[in-house]
């Protein structure tokens, strides 16, 4: 790196106060701008191409500025970025679409038992601190199958560790498309497969120029745009609802409300015991039964602490030290949407119950229609896309008097969010907003998925394995070429319009804490865990896993059939989900890549576990294959245990260094 390089990249960061200050004020003063052309008359639609507009350019501009040609810029950002400012970024790369969109949806429809979601991933952080990326910086690795080779030798497990995050990060940075392509689709107005490539350009200018420099210095701008999205419609709300605006503390309050409405919908005939039972918001238990529940918080946790875009992140420190800091700064900037998000389910739900049953069905709201010609309200069974399908489909009902029940409303998880602003009856400015912090949470996600995937390829494969000697410029444009390549590939996937996005998201934890989890605690922790080990669990716990998730999803027949599965069990009742001989005995009974609407689909499984947790069968597995076949073979030679002991010690150099031309 040039001296003039150096000064200039030393400028930046000792004056990224000041830049992102002003940066915060032009972002309040444009909020303000569009709340004048709101009350000026403008078109909502404008509106939101404003939001929508400025922010991406913002980001654009940032991502072109920060372009480089260096190796270890593009790579881990010159390992220059203060460790609060690592932390934001952590929390933007963190805070995906799913969380931001899907979060408290799940909250909403769920209750009690969405806070697995929460407990699980903001827990995997102190796994993060305490046992994993300390170590990864202290080694100086470019990427997490970079640490599996040097640790275990040989590019086996190198192609192995590829693999696993192939798996994980693909399936995580669909849901991230997905959820652009939803946004745009409903606040510019486009049609969803055009959404998505739109999202698509958004996420590749970007990550492409600069790596992971640019996609550090645009996530911490899009933490700022994500957090004030997501603070400020329940802050108003409960401002609004009980004087305090602070919906943390009036969270209670809230609760109070939805149990009493609750209550005198049952005394009123709006909803059956039934329906309530299962609905309860604060009853726990109602979604998932205890031993799922406590699978899943466990699985999301260790692939919190196991996912590489995570995990890179923490390269990109000066020091061990600023690791372990950047990690507390994350848990705090993730801390703050986390600890909102039951709040934000809460009101918004409060205010669904308030406005919308023991309504007229035929006086229902715009908000209402607006989300069911899209497909994700629903009433009475129906899509709600107007009020003569609504009327038609609750008339069609026995015994159903025209008035909304609870029974006859259903909302998508992934609308929640985008929708409670219009459902409070707040001003345009304020969806547009929520829009535009839904939009930064999937693209910083997105970027660095769509850089752990580009650079396994161009760093692990290519430069690695395929050609050692080429030079600089080449590997640069290997990976931005393959980053390309991989970003059209999870578009095209999204525009299909896949499964439930937590659901696919909750699969990524699963596979990334099955296949890397065990090799990379034993490779810090056990100096005895070999080459042999490592090959053999990481291929017995993610196989096993990926086994369990693909046959109960989409051979849910064969499962029953051939690999002892059986129903799974209704968490209030106990009773079983599904007649498996009845639905083997169907014509379709053992069909295969089934969809979500075949009656064994993820209904059959083992111990009645739910494949969003299937990690619980291949985490252990990895970690006792790993640690027997390690003892049953030979030790790793001193060398290599001097490593591992080099690894787990904070001062010192880093241990790996990379050329750089």
């Amino acid at each position: 790196m040039t001296a003039q390089a150096t000064s200039r990249s030393g400028d930046f960061t000792s004056n990224l106060g000041r830049i992102y200050g002003i940066y915060t004020g032009g972002f309040a003063a444009f909020i303000i701008l569009v709340a004048i052309l709101e009350r000026a008359g403008v078109p909502n639609q404008i509106l939101g191409y404003m939001f929508v507009g400025f922010t991406v350019l913002v980001y654009a501009f940032i991502g072109i500025v920060s372009r480089t040609v260096q190796v270890s810029e593009y790579y881990v950002a010159g390992r220059k970025v203060p460790a609060f400012y690592n932390g934001m970024a952590t929390g933007a790369d963190w805070m995906s679409g799913a969380s931001f969109v899907g979060m408290a949806g799940s909250l909403f429809l769920l209750g009690y038992d969405g806070l697995a979601f929460v407990l699980g991933w903001t827990g995997g952080y102190v796994l993060v601190a305490v046992l994993v990326a300390p170590f990864l910086r202290k080694f100086g690795a470019y990427t997490v199958p970079d640490f599996l080779a040097a640790r275990y030798g040989g590019n086996t497990a190198r192609m192995l560790g590829v693999m696993v995050l192939l798996a994980c990060s693909f399936t995580y940075v669909v849901a991230q498309i997905f959820a652009t392509g939803l946004i745009a689709q409903r606040f510019l107005g486009m049609d969803f497969v055009v959404a998505v490539y739109v999202g698509l350009l958004g996420i590749l200018v970007c990550s492409m120029l600069g790596g992971m420099r640019a996609v550090t210095w645009t996530q911490v701008a899009q933490y700022i745009v994500l957090i004030v999205a997501y603070l400020v419609p329940v802050v108003i709300l409960s401002a609004k609802k009980f004087g305090l605006p602070i919906p943390q503390l009036t969270y209670g309050s809230a609760i109070a409300e939805i149990t009493a409405l609750e209550q005198s919908f049952v005394a009123k005939g709006l909803a059956t015991e039934a329906v309530m039972a299962a609905k309860a918001h604060t009853t726990p238990f109602n979604s998932y039964s205890p031993a799922n529940y406590f699978a899943l918080i466990l699985c999301l946790m260790v692939g919190t602490a196991s996912l590489p875009h995570v995990l890179m992140r923490y390269f990109t420190t000066p020091s061990v030290r600023d690791a372990r800091m950047s990690v507390a700064w994350s848990l705090l900037f993730i801390f703050l949407l986390y600890f909102t998000a039951p709040a934000y389910a809460a009101f918004s739900k409060l205010e669904v119950y308030s406005t919308l049953i023991g309504k007229n069905v035929a006086d229902m709201p715009a908000w209402v229609f607006t989300y069911g010609k899209l497909g994700l309200v629903t009433i009475c069974g129906k899509a709600a896309d107007s009020v003569a399908t609504i009327t038609a489909a609750c008339q069609a009902l026995p015994g159903h008097a025209g008035v909304l029940r609870l029974q006859d409303f259903g909302i998508n998880t992934d609308v929640v969010v985008l929708s409670t602003p219009e459902i409070a009856g707040l001003p345009y400015v304020i969806a547009g907003l929520v829009a535009a912090g839904g939009l930064a949470a999937a693209l910083s996600t997105a970027d660095g998925l769509l850089l752990a995937i580009a650079n396994a390829l161009s760093h692990d494969i290519y430069y690695k394995m395929i050609d050692k000697n080429a030079p600089t410029a080449r590997r640069l444009i290997v990976s931005r070429v393959l980053l390309v390549v991989v970003a059209v590939a999870a578009a095209w996937t999204a525009s299909k319009r896949p499964a439930d996005i937590l659901a696919m998201v909750s699969w990524a934890f699963s596979l990334a804490a099955a296949g890397l989890f065990p090799a990379l605690v034993l490779g810090i922790w056990d100096k005895r865990t070999n080459r042999a080990g490592a090959i053999a669990g990481i291929i017995a716990g993610f196989g096993i896993c990926l086994f369990y998730l693909v046959v109960t999803r989409y051979f849910p027949g064969h499962g029953a059939a051939y690999f002892g599965m059986s129903s799974l069990l209704n968490p209030v009742t106990g009773a079983p989900l599904v007649d498996v001989a009845k639905a083997l005995a169907a014509p379709n009974g053992m069909e295969t890549w089934v969809a979500g609407t075949h009656p064994l689909a993820s209904k059959v499984g083992w111990f009645n576990m739910n494949n969003i947790s299937s990690a619980i069968f291949g985490l252990p597995v990895g970690f006792i294959v790993m640690f027997a076949v390690s003892r049953l073979t030979a030790a790793p030679s001193q060398e290599l245990q001097d490593f591992v002991d080099n690894c787990r010690r904070p001062r010192g150099g880093t241990i790996m260094e990379e050329k750089t031309s």
